[in-house]
């Protein structure tokens, strides 16, 4: 996989380091206290330092990337897998990085950000497009709904995942409506209860599934 999808991999780990590199050629300009952490009702609740802002948090998210890229690759069941899945494992730190910079520099140069929105909003698009890809995600033991009803069987797994792409389609454009709801909590609390009803759906379908049609390998 990695053989593969090495430029790829080189455009992915170069995104999540600009912030890195926009908060160098804004170092002087930066203030030594910075926003680095927001509550559910978008307010800064949490500060660090400078070096911790701009250097830690693109190497952190670097790292996280290169360990999920690494674990995909030792999958054996990975070595044929759908070229979007894949792209899933490859561009969602990249895309965070990008958006927790944009955020953390605005915040910091004290622009009104509405995170919380924002927040939901990277959420909701985030999963419309997880929703899009699932059905297309070969059997595996690193990406997708990884039960053991599914992970056993392959027509289980190809249901669920079809099954779960649309509740999740759905689960996610619900996650942006609720983004704009004027009640910040509320938003929060019905989005990760909509979260755990789309983790639990999917599974609960894949062992229904199995119920009804058993294993066929």
């Amino acid at each position: 996989m990695i053989k593969n999808n090495k430029w790829k991999l080189a455009a992915g780990s170069l995104v999540i380091l600009l912030p890195l590199l926009a908060g160098l050629i804004l170092w002087g300009k930066l203030p030594e206290r910075m926003p680095m952490h927001w509550g559910i009702d978008g307010q800064v609740d949490g500060w660090g330092s400078r070096t911790t802002a701009v250097l830690v948090m693109p190497l952190v998210l670097l790292g996280l990337h290169w360990l999920c890229v690494l674990l995909t690759a030792a999958d054996p069941l990975n070595r044929r897998q759908s070229g979007k899945a894949v792209g899933m494992v490859l561009w969602i730190c990249p895309a965070l990085s990008l958006l927790m910079g944009a955020v953390t520099y605005c915040s910091a140069f004290g622009m009104t950000m509405n995170v919380d929105k924002l927040a939901l909003i990277f959420m909701g698009l985030a999963f419309v497009i997880l929703g899009n890809y699932l059905p297309k995600c070969r059997r595996n033991y690193s990406i997708g709904i990884k039960v053991p009803w599914a992970l056993n069987d392959e027509q289980n797994w190809n249901a669920t995942h079809r099954f779960a792409g649309r509740l999740w389609v759905g689960g996610g454009a619900g996650i942006l409506l609720m983004a704009f709801l004027p009640w910040r909590e509320l938003a929060f609390v019905l989005s990760f209860t909509l979260l755990i009803i789309m983790a639990a759906a999917s599974a609960l379908y894949s062992y229904l599934y199995y119920r009804k049609h058993g294993q066929s390998q």
